[in-house]
């Protein structure tokens, strides 16, 4: 019995810190690129804004989230500061930075390329 509820007690206090760690964390970091300071993914893949966004709101679904993936918010993420979360068309979570969605270019292959920064005069590389 006092191993049962020592293993109960040791698993809760992990929960516990595991979830104010969660809750803490922040979706991207900043990175160096050719083009200066930009937010990354945890991969360190670069992320964009669409200049069609509403603040608050995505404009990209369908082909246009294919070829720009949006930044999913994992179930029960929290955001604080400039970090917010938006909810997509298709019910899906997105983070969003400074009130902008937050997305991945698909043509970029590696860590740090900014490949999508100026396509169609509407996608920038996210900065912070």
């Amino acid at each position: 019995m006092k191993l049962f509820f020592g293993s109960a007690l040791l698993a809760g206090v992990l929960l516990a810190a595991t979830g104010a760690l969660a809750q803490t964390a922040t979706p991207a970091k900043v990175a160096d690129t050719s083009k200066g300071k930009a937010l990354v993914d945890a991969k360190g893949m670069v992320l964009y804004t669409f200049d069609r966004d509403a603040a608050g709101k995505s404009n990209c679904n369908g082909q246009c989230a294919q070829n720009w993936p949006p930044l999913i918010a994992a179930a029960g993420a929290s955001a604080s500061g400039d970090w917010t979360i938006v909810t997509r068309d298709d019910g899906s979570k997105q983070w969003a930075y400074k009130g902008k969605p937050l997305y991945l270019w698909v043509k970029d292959t590696k860590p740090g390329e900014v490949t999508g920064d100026g396509v169609n005069n509407v996608w920038h590389i996210a900065t912070p």
